[in-house]
């Protein structure tokens, strides 16, 4: 139904009108006493090959809605009901903040992907928290982390320990984001020495907690091997328990929709389709070089359960979708855990 009914209406409005539009509808919807328990009913589908334990956390399923979807925390309750395994909120900066001008997030139909420069619009670690106190499901959630704008590199760290203590108690993992293109100069903190430092006080912090959390990072598919050997270098120094492989790309190679149009966009981070090869590859070099302890999300271009398969078999432990989910529908959870129980348990 969301393909042929709802999906061409959306597609007539700006993209994120259409995410603004799709959020109040849910909204409504789960206010109806029965909507959680229909929603269930119709895309629920768990099995007990589906499960994961990993970093004292126990997955339900091994399919997570990334970062960037439902920023402020507002549908958590709703995308459980969804079947996800698990949720990543944010990214959660300490301020409040606007983000980039509009327009600011673009469809490219021809290539089933999504460009975007939201530039970590979102209302601010406190409100995200008065919203997280109030959700009811029992669905594992993920914190993404990431700087103000306005805070200079240098103080960086200040702002990441600040969101890490405000969603300390309200969340099950967390991730620093520093490999988000549309935030000017954030993607230095990728750079060997901020890195190590940014998550050595990170893990200093997690370590006096009576029960530390898991804290992943972030990557961007634009780093060289030798970046990715540096990262790898840094987790096993740090100590730090996994990594999510990737985020958007800034690569505009070998894209079907008209070079016009892609100029005409301009800045932002490509996501979907054209990043699915790309992120596997990373995730494929970085399960080489790093044991099985080291957890890995794989997160670029998974539409469907071959590709979910696809990041697993190359090392994934997890997996996340975001623009699969925009141009495939709710049931696409679905039917990607029905298919790796089937690749996996014939």
């Amino acid at each position: 139904m969301y393909k042929y009914i709802l999906r061409p209406i959306l597609f007539l409005l700006s993209a994120e009108t259409a995410h603004r539009l799709t959020f109040q509808l849910l909204k409504i919807l789960f206010q109806i006493p029965l909507a959680t328990n229909i929603f269930k009913w119709l895309l629920s589908f768990e099995h007990p090959a589906l499960e994961k334990n990993l970093f004292g956390l126990k997955f339900k399923n091994p399919v997570g809605l990334a970062a960037g979807f439902d920023k402020n925390a507002e549908l958590i309750d709703a995308f459980a009901s969804f079947g996800f395994g698990f949720v990543e909120i944010g990214t959660v900066t300490p301020k409040p903040q606007e983000g980039n001008p509009k327009p600011r997030l673009f469809r490219l139909l021809e290539d089933e992907a999504i460009i975007n420069r939201m530039g970590f619009n979102n209302e601010g670690v406190e409100k995200i928290v008065e919203r997280l106190k109030r959700r009811t499901s029992q669905v594992i959630v993920g914190g993404n982390i990431g700087k103000n704008k306005t805070t200079p590199n240098e103080q960086a760290t200040q702002d990441y320990e600040i969101a890490f203590e405000a969603l300390y108690d309200w969340v099950d993992y967390f991730v620093v984001n520093v490999s988000s293109p549309n935030t000017p100069n954030l993607r230095e903190l990728q750079d060997k020495e901020p890195l190590k430092n940014l998550l050595k006080t990170l893990k200093e912090k997690n370590q006096q907690k009576a029960q530390p959390k898991p804290i992943l990072l972030k990557i961007a598919p634009d780093l060289n091997e030798n970046q990715l050997s540096d990262i790898v270098e840094i987790l096993k120094e740090t100590g730090i328990e996994g990594i999510v492989a990737t985020n958007t790309t800034i690569n505009r190679a070998n894209l079907h929709t008209q070079q016009a149009k892609i100029e005409a966009i301009g800045a932002g981070g490509l996501s979907g389709k054209p990043l699915k090869n790309r992120s596997t590859e990373i995730i494929q070099f970085l399960r080489s070089k790093l044991d099985s302890s080291f957890v890995i999300i794989g997160v670029g271009g998974i539409f469907t359960a071959q590709d979910a398969i696809e990041k697993l078999e190359a090392g994934a432990d997890l997996v996340q979708v975001y623009t699969g989910f925009v141009y495939e529908g709710a049931s696409m959870v679905k039917k990607i855990k029905r298919g790796i129980t089937q690749h996996y348990h014939h």
